[in-house]
């Protein structure tokens, strides 16, 4: 029996060492010997009796010393390592901004609901809605795959909810009709025109649209097929090819005649552009649908800048928007906001919404229609006015 500093008797395998703390320790039946310390004498005891019950009845619990730090790390880098990109550094960058200051160096099945409810309280002040429900999936997600393979017994976020309202849909931007106008108008003085008039007519994502190459429009059929997408790390000054963003972005859009012409008068025009050495570079990619290997030759890419020969950053598009904006006299927009005009477009001239759903590569019709498809002012008249002829020609 083992003995406080008192000299009174604090159990089998349980002692108080002379800085004050217990250690608790036994020999397992493999013959290693385990041994913890702890604050207080019922933490020992507990964590005493816990292991010794796991290891007689060779009950393995790998997630009892495993911090939630450990587990992020190794969820991330493991389990969804097929996920854009794109999305897994909106998790790293909501888990390291947010979440790891809380609870990362919590043990895993210490987590309870009003962790991570602090987490998300913590937030409310000074963080967008969207941003506070980005964290809540990134934990939600990460704490399921937990549960999943059995590293916790229960979701730690049951019941746990965030009050802030996310950014409302009307104040998603996309362009009206006469905005559009206006901003095609004067971007055909710009060197980027061809490549918004085609995100205008394919409503493809920046990352498509960079990562398109001659090989994946079909000029006989008159389509264009996502396969893969290209984007720039800035933190590492690289670029890197990457498969679509999930299993419903592969697809093949017909091409609209302004989108064929584009692309058309790209492709007449590909041996006399400026091209950078670093085009003679071939990324490698795995196919999200096959697991297989795939590559990307960056000479064969659509779009190059006129000046450097080299694929145009997202960024560098954003900035250039910026600057046709001031010059239509229009309110700013980013490049996405060209995917959201496409569908509203789309929606207005009587494309279905699951077609939309289709062309856009959602897995979902909540997201085409709850994100993408505005309702605009104009679309309501002719609402009306549809409805107005269609109970004269009854009558």
């Amino acid at each position: 029996m083992g003995k406080n500093l008192k000299g009174k008797e604090c159990g089998k395998g349980i002692c108080q060492r002379k800085d004050g703390k217990f250690s608790a320790r036994y020999s397992a039946k493999n013959g290693d010997r385990r041994e913890k310390h702890f604050d207080t004498l019922p933490e020992a005891r507990n964590w005493l009796a816990d292991a010794q019950y796991e290891d007689k009845h060779d009950v393995y619990n790998p997630s009892s010393e495993m911090t939630v730090d450990a587990w992020f790390e190794f969820w991330i880098a493991n389990l969804i390592a097929d996920l854009a990109p794109n999305t897994r550094r909106n998790y790293r960058e909501r888990y390291e901004r947010n979440i790891q200051p809380v609870i990362g160096s919590m043990r895993l099945c210490d987590v309870k609901p009003m962790h991570c409810k602090i987490v998300l309280n913590r937030m409310e002040a000074t963080y967008a809605g969207s941003t506070i429900r980005q964290t809540y999936i990134a934990m939600g997600t990460m704490f399921r795959a937990a549960v999943t393979n059995d590293m916790l017994t229960k979701h730690p976020m049951d019941g746990v909810r965030y009050t802030k309202p996310v950014r409302a849909v009307d104040d998603i931007k996309f362009l009206t009709v006469e905005e559009q106008e206006k901003f095609l108008e004067t971007a055909k003085r710009s060197h980027n025109y061809r490549q918004y008039v085609l995100l205008l007519e394919t409503g493809l994502r920046t990352s498509e649209m960079i990562g398109l190459t001659w090989d994946s429009i079909d000029w006989k059929k008159r389509t264009l097929t996502v396969s893969k997408t290209l984007e720039y790390r800035h933190s590492e000054g690289v670029w890197r090819a990457g498969p679509p963003k999930s299993a419903s972005s592969y697809r093949t859009i017909p091409l609209t005649n302004r989108a064929y012409d584009v692309l058309k008068s790209c492709y007449e025009e590909r041996h006399t552009r400026k091209e950078s050495e670093l085009l003679s570079q071939i990324l490698e990619y795995v196919d999200r649908r096959t697991g297989q290997t795939r590559y990307l030759c960056m000479r064969d890419l659509v779009f190059v800048n006129y000046r450097t020969g080299e694929p145009n950053k997202n960024s560098s598009y954003d900035t250039h928007l910026y600057k046709l904006c001031d010059e239509a006299k229009i309110k700013r927009f980013c490049m996405h906001a060209l995917r959201h005009t496409y569908a509203t477009r789309a929606i207005e001239r009587g494309i279905m919404p699951k077609v939309l759903q289709r062309l856009l590569g959602h897995s979902s019709i909540k997201t085409t229609m709850d994100r993408y498809v505005h309702v605009t002012d104009a679309s309501l008249s002719n609402a009306v006015k549809q409805f107005e002829q269609s109970a004269t020609m009854a009558s």
